[in-house]
C-alpha cells in the first residue's frame, strides 16, 4: 500500500523545539487519519535543524466508505431547530427517518459518507494539521500573516509516489504543495523531486542531509570515539551535550580544537561552562579530574581543509576565555568578607527583604542547627553562611550565573578560608534535584539547611506558597532538599522547632504556619518515599502523631508499620481497632456526647471477666509501648500492640456493647475508645486506607 511523505523546510529550529515539534505533528496526523477513516501501518517523525519530516505507511489509496447516523430533533420541533439540524446534515426532511422513545419522536438522518480518493482528502489533512501546529514562540516574516517557528520555506506533500494538491494561504502568496526539496544549505543546495521516503532519504545522504536524528547522533558519537583515540584522549560523556548538538547539524563532523595554556589555570568548571553553554563544545578530560588543553566540536559542514573551521572556532573560544581570565583575576583581588556588604543591593523578594537581609538570618539559623548536627563548630557554621553568597557579586557569576557557590568555593580557597567552610559555600544549594548529590560535611549540611528552612518559612510567611504546577520559588525542591539532608545523614530535627526559631528571625506570628508547612513536608516526604514502595496512608498515619515533627523518627516508624500491617496480627489489630472507632463514633452521634478512655472503670459497675482481662492488658501495654518508643524500637512497640490480639478477639467474641445498662454500655464504650488511644501511641490508625 502507498505511503504518505511530508516535509517541512525552513530556516533553522531551535534544538530544544525539534523533538516536541516533531511528535506533535505524529500526534496531529494520527487524530486526522483517524477522524478521515484512514488507515495506516505506522507514522515515523524525524527532524533536523532545518526540516520535519512525517513517513506514513501503508495508507490505502481510496477512503473506505462509511455508515452515518445523527439523531436530530423531535417531529413537532420549530422551523427553525429543523433547519439548524438539515442544514448540519446532507440529507433533506424527506430523506430523514423518524424514531420513537419515550421522549418522542425524532428525525434521524442516515448517510455513507467517504468513498473518494485519499488523496484529496489528505491535502486537506496536511493544510489542517500544518496550520494547527503549535509552538513555543512563533513568528511571522516579509508581510505574511501565517505563522511558524522560523520562516517556511517549502512543504513536500507526497502520496503514492505523486505531489499532493493543496496550498497554504500565507497572506503574502501561496506555499504549495510539491515533490521537490533540497538538499545540505551549504553543500547541496539545487532541489530535486522525490518518489517516496526511501527515494528521499537516499538523495538527501547524497545531498549531505542525514534525516534522522538519532542516525545523526550515533555518528557523532562514532565520530569523537573515533578522533579521540586517534588523538589519544578520553571520550567525553555527555548525553545532553550530544543531543543538543544534534539538533544543530545535519551533516555533523566532529573536529578538535586546541585551548591556549594561558587559560588552563582557569578552574575547570569555567573551562567546562563557557565552553558548553555558550559555544556547544565538548571539553575532554585528562582522566585525573582535571582537562586536556583540547575541545572538540561539531561542524555542520564537510570539507577537505578543516583548519580554517577549527582556526575561527579557536579564535572563537579565545575571546569567551579571555573574558572568563579577566574576571577571575579581578574576583581575586577583593576577599569574599568584603563583598557580602554588596548583597544589600540584590533584591531576595520585595516582602522578604535583600540578599543582604536573608543572609543575615542564615548566619543566625545556622548557629542555632549547628547545636543539632555532630561536628559542627558554630563559629565555622556562621563563617560559612556569612560567606555563602558572596559570589552573587563577582564578576564571574555575573557573566555565568550558573556557577554560583561553585565560585565561591574557589575563591574561598584562594583567600585560605578552611576547606570546610569553602565546601560549605560551594554545596549550600544543594541538593539541586532528585539525583543531585546530599552535602554530608557538618557544615555544609548546616548551612544548606539553613539556607533552604529559612525560604521556606519566609514564604510561608507572606503566603506565597505552591500552588498546583505553580512553584515559581522553588518551594517543593527546597523542601525535599531538607528532606534529604535530614534522612540521608540521619539529622535529628524537630521540624517544629525549627520553624519557631526560623519564625523569630522573620518576626511573624505562628497561626497555621508551622502546621500547614508540616503537612507540606509530609506531602513531599511521601513523594520521596513513593519509588520504595511506602505507602502515603502510613505516611499520614505517623505524621497525624503530636510529636511527628522529626522526619528520621518518621520515616523509621513508617517502615516499621509497612510489614506489621502486612502481618496477620497487624491486619487483625486494624480490623479490631475500626470496629471499636465505628462503634464509638455511632454511638456518640447518637448520645451527643464523646467517650474517653481515661475515664474507663474496673470495678464501678458489674462486668464481665473478658473485659476486665482487657482493660489489665491495655492498662500493661500503654507503658510497655510507650518504653518502646522511648527507645525508637518501633517494631517492638507493634510486637506489643500485637499481644493484645487475644483479648481483643476474645472480647468482640463474648462481649456484647449496647446492654440495656445504661452504665455499662457508657463504660464499655470507654473501654473501645481506650483501645484506640493506646494504638494510636504507635501511630494514627484511622488514616490507613485499605
Amino acid at each position: 500500500m502507498p505511503e504518505l511523505l511530508v516535509e517541512y523546510r525552513s530556516e533553522e529550529i531551535p534544538a530544544r523545539m525539534q523533538r516536541r515539534a516533531a511528535d506533535e505533528l505524529v500526534r496531529l496526523f494520527e487524530a486526522a487519519l483517524k477522524e478521515a477513516n484512514l488507515d495506516f501501518e505506522k507514522i515515523s517523525s524525524y527532524a533536523t535543524p532545518r526540516r520535519l519530516v512525517l513517513q506514513i505507511s501503508d495508507v490505502p489509496v481510496s477512503q473506505p466508505p462509511r455508515e452515518i447516523e445523527r439523531k436530530g430533533p423531535r417531529t413537532d420541533a420549530p422551523e427553525k431547530a429543523l433547519a439548524g439540524f438539515l442544514g448540519s446534515v446532507p440529507v433533506t426532511i424527506e430523506q430523514c427517518e423518524t424514531h420513537e422513545d419515550k421522549k418522542g419522536t425524532f428525525y434521524v438522518a442516515r448517510w455513507t459518507e467517504g468513498g473518494g480518493l485519499s488523496r484529496d482528502v489528505l491535502s486537506g489533512i496536511v493544510r489542517d494539521v500544518t496550520l494547527n501546529l503549535s509552538w513555543p514562540k512563533s513568528m511571522r516574516w516579509s508581510a505574511t500573516t501565517f505563522r511558524w517557528v522560523r520562516p517556511l520555506h517549502g512543504i513536500l506533500a507526497v502520496f503514492d509516489g505523486a505531489a499532493l494538491a493543496g496550498s497554504i494561504d500565507t497572506g503574502d502568496g501561496e506555499l504549495v504543495f510539491s515533490d521537490r526539496t533540497c538538499g545540505h544549505r551549504f553543500m547541496a543546495p539545487d532541489e530535486f523531486s522525490v518518489s517516496d521516503f526511501s527515494d528521499y532519504t537516499e538523495k538527501l545522504r547524497a545531498g549531505r542531509v542525514l534525516v534522522d536524528d538519532a542516525e545523526r547522533q550515533q555518528s557523532i558519537r562514532t565520530q569523537m570515539a573515533d578522533m579521540c583515540a586517534t588523538n589519544s584522549l578520553e571520550v567525553p560523556e555527555d548525553d545532553a551535550l550530544y543531543r543538543e548538538v544534534c539538533g544543530l547539524v545535519e551533516w555533523p563532523t566532529v573536529l578538535l580544537g586546541t585551548i591556549d595554556s594561558d587559560f588552563m589555570e582557569l578552574p575547570r568548571e569555567v573551562l567546562t561552562t563557557s565552553m558548553r553553554e555558550h559555544q556547544k563544545y565538548f571539553a575532554i578530560s585528562d582522566g585525573t579530574g582535571g582537562l586536556r588543553p583540547k575541545f572538540a566540536f561539531v561542524s555542520n559542514v564537510e570539507t577537505e581543509h578543516p583548519e580554517a573551521i577549527v582556526s575561527g572556532n579557536e579564535r572563537v573560544l579565545r575571546a569567551r576565555l579571555s573574558d572568563a581570565k579577566y574576571f577571575w583575576d579581578l574576583d581575586l583581588k577583593t576577599p569574599l568578607e568584603d563583598r557580602v556588604s554588596g548583597l544589600d543591593g540584590i533584591v531576595f523578594h520585595a516582602k522578604l527583604g535583600s540578599v543582604g537581609d536573608k543572609v543575615s538570618r542564615v548566619v543566625e539559623l545556622a548557629a542555632w542547627l549547628s547545636e543539632f548536627v555532630d561536628g559542627a563548630s558554630r563559629d565555622a557554621a556562621e563563617r560559612a553562611a556569612r560567606l555563602a553568597k558572596a559570589d552573587l557579586v563577582t564578576g564571574m557569576v555575573g557573566e555565568f550565573p550558573e556557577l554560583q557557590g561553585v565560585m565561591g568555593r574557589y575563591y574561598a580557597h584562594a583567600q585560605n578560608e578552611p576547606d570546610d567552610i569553602a565546601d560549605a559555600i560551594a554545596q549550600h544549594y544543594a541538593p539541586l534535584g532528585p539525583t543531585d548529590q546530599c552535602p554530608t560535611a557538618p557544615i555544609s549540611t548546616v548551612v544548606a539547611l539553613a539556607d533552604k528552612l529559612d525560604t521556606l518559612v519566609g514564604f510561608w510567611s507572606i503566603d506565597e506558597k505552591p500552588t498546583g504546577s505553580k512553584d515559581p520559588f522553588a518551594l517543593r525542591r527546597a523542601a525535599l532538599g531538607v528532606i534529604r539532608i535530614l534522612l540521608e545523614n540521619r539529622i535529628r530535627l524537630d521540624l517544629r522547632q525549627v520553624f519557631e526559631e526560623a519564625r523569630r528571625l522573620h518576626d511573624c506570628a505562628a497561626g497555621d504556619l508551622d502546621n500547614d508547612l508540616l503537612q507540606f513536608f509530609a506531602d513531599r516526604l511521601n513523594a520521596h518515599l513513593r519509588d520504595e514502595g511506602t505507602r502515603h496512608d502510613h505516611i499520614g498515619a505517623v505524621f497525624a502523631l503530636p510529636d511527628a515533627a522529626d522526619l528520621v523518627g518518621v520515616v523509621d516508624r513508617v517502615r516499621a508499620l509497612g510489614p506489621f500491617l502486612m502481618s496477620d496480627d497487624g491486619a487483625n489489630l486494624l480490623t479490631t481497632y475500626r470496629r471499636a472507632s465505628n462503634i464509638v463514633r455511632a454511638e456518640e452521634k447518637k448520645d451527643s456526647i464523646t467517650y474517653s478512655g481515661d475515664d474507663y472503670e474496673i470495678g464501678s459497675v458489674l462486668q464481665d471477666s473478658v473485659e476486665v482481662v482487657l482493660a489489665v492488658q491495655l492498662d500493661a501495654a500503654e507503658p510497655a509501648v510507650a518504653a518502646a518508643l522511648m527507645q525508637e524500637d518501633f517494631a517492638g512497640s507493634m510486637q506489643v500492640l500485637a499481644g493484645l490480639r487475644g483479648q481483643l478477639d476474645d472480647f468482640f467474641d463474648q462481649v456484647t456493647v449496647n446492654v440495656d445498662d445504661s452504665a455499662v454500655r457508657a463504660n464499655r464504650l470507654r473501654l473501645l475508645a481506650r483501645i484506640q488511644e493506646v494504638m494510636n501511641n504507635v501511630a494514627d490508625f484511622s488514616k490507613v486506607e485499605g
